[in-house]
């Protein structure tokens, strides 16, 4: 497995990562988390077993978690699995939407509790939010980095002047931002034009794409007009006329897979891994789908093949 610096950390990270938002048994009103009930939960614990140990045999270390979802229950199931595994911990702070910046250290402390380690690969905040100010929250992250809790220090769905602001105020303290995760697909390409990506290449900061499969449409599985179950079936991706300008993208992820015996969504994979700059998390309830993923590693595609699937998506970058 090929490994890469996240960003300019000093972390090695593979070019595909998992996403874990669905692992664990949620209770109480984490039942009812927006997650559990667009996607629904992995199949048990012993198929999230099957995902982790099948990510780990094609050398995918890198597990994506945070403290919101299913209100820690991802954080506990992922820390059982991952214990005495060469695994990579991403994990995200607020465990609320109500959180507070000075809310910072406490809640990494319960982190590391729920995922049973002493220290977190990759630390990092969750969303912007007004309660939360950008240079005061770095110096926490600065301060848990020194006192040897976090090894990387990243953001989530943060803009351009955004990533800027973090990035000076834990520069002052001599620490890289290493990542910002936020959701980049062939069918979601707006950070290519609202500066985020160009920010990303110029500070040498890793972008992490969440729902690199657009929620599953890019699997080539409701092209044909069936529909996902849940409150999935109401995302934009899935709405009727949505799938009928989505069924050309699939037909030409199709058509390039299978010169490689690959599926479209290992194309769609495949077409973010080879940015240099975007590490993709896709999730994986079982260990299927984290085999299949892991195939995107497997092949690479021409110059050609990307500028065929750029020009056949130029209408999700609006």
């Amino acid at each position: 497995m090929t490994k890469t610096r996240l960003g300019k950390s000093d972390l090695p990270v593979p070019r595909l990562g998992v996403g874990a938002m669905t692992w664990g048994d949620p209770t109480g009103l984490a039942r009812l988390n927006p997650a559990k009930l667009a996607y629904g939960g992995a199949h048990g614990f012993d198929e999230e077993k099957r995902a982790l140990e099948a990510s780990l045999a094609a050398g995918v270390t890198l597990f994506d978690t945070a403290a919101m979802y299913s209100n820690g229950a991802s954080e506990r199931r992922l820390g059982e699995l991952a214990r005495g595994q060469d695994v990579l911990v991403a994990t995200k702070f607020p465990p609320s939407p109500f959180s507070r910046t000075e809310a910072m250290p406490q809640a990494l402390d319960a982190s590391l509790a729920r995922l049973g380690r002493n220290s977190v690969d990759l630390y990092q905040h969750h969303f912007p939010s007004n309660r939360v100010a950008i240079p005061k929250l770095m110096d926490l992250m600065a301060d848990a980095v020194e006192a040897g809790k976090v090894k990387a220090v990243g953001v989530s769905n943060y803009s351009a002047e955004q990533m800027r602001i973090a990035h000076a105020a834990l520069a002052r303290r001599g620490i890289p931002l290493a990542s910002n995760q936020v959701e980049y697909s062939l069918l979601h390409r707006q950070l290519e034009v609202n500066g985020v990506l160009d920010a990303c290449r110029e500070l040498g900061i890793t972008l992490i794409a969440y729902q690199p499969l657009a929620s599953g449409a890019l699997t080539g599985k409701y092209v044909t007009g069936a529909r996902p179950t849940g409150f999935r079936r109401f995302m934009p991706y899935f709405r009727r006329n949505s799938l009928e300008a989505v069924r050309p993208v699939v037909n030409l992820l199709r058509e390039i897979g299978e010169s490689y015996d690959k599926t479209p969504a290992q194309v769609a994979l495949r077409w973010l891994i080879e940015n240099e700059s975007v590490l993709p998390i896709p999730g994986a309830k079982n260990g299927k789908q984290a085999a299949d993923n892991a195939g995107a590693l497997s092949f690479s595609l021409t110059a050609a093949e990307i500028e065929a699937l750029d020009q056949a998506t130029l209408a999700w970058r609006a």
